[in-house]
């Protein structure tokens, strides 16, 4: 009994606010990092449906007058564009925005003896910091690709050249 009312009396205390504080950070900038995703999603839906309009205009019209060197640009373009539409969604599940609630019990509370908050909070915090660094070279990779795909887009001057007959 006296054991418990001296860890109760230890707990508040061993409560450093700076690594709160730390943590939240982390949080927030994995939180930052989360919204970047989400975004580059939403370009990435939004070039799609560029895309898919602007093809299906010009690539209709570019080709009733039969397949030239400027039509097979433009397919080729496209084709280009999916794959890297295809590459920027695919990685979703490789991304590490929130804890495994199984492994956190396992760690902090049922493990070789439970841990107080400040070392909860330090221990998430470094984690936090690893996964925004692997979450960061997967987010690099999309950013290369979303602009590569914007680049392609030229497919759309392709289709306009193959409607003038240049």
């Amino acid at each position: 009994m006296a054991e418990r009312s001296s860890a109760a009396a230890n707990g508040p205390a061993d409560d450093d606010p700076r690594l709160v504080f730390i943590y939240q950070e982390a949080v927030r900038g994995l939180t930052h990092q989360q919204t970047v995703v989400e975004k580059m999603n939403t370009r990435a839906g939004s070039l799609i449906f560029a895309t898919a309009f602007a093809n299906s205009l010009l690539g209709s019209a570019a080709l009733s007058n039969g397949l030239g060197l400027w039509d097979w640009t433009a397919v080729a373009l496209l084709f280009a564009i999916g794959g890297l539409i295809v590459f920027m969604l695919w990685a979703y599940h490789q991304y590490a925005f929130r804890f495994d609630p199984e492994e956190l019990l396992h760690q902090y509370v049922d493990g070789d003896g439970p841990r107080t908050m400040s070392a909860m909070h330090r221990a998430l915090a470094l984690r936090i910091k690893a996964d925004m660094a692997c979450n960061w070279r997967i987010i690099q990779r999309l950013r290369v690709a979303l602009q590569i795909a914007l680049l392609f887009l030229l497919d759309i001057l392709a289709w306009l050249l193959a409607i003038a007959g240049v």
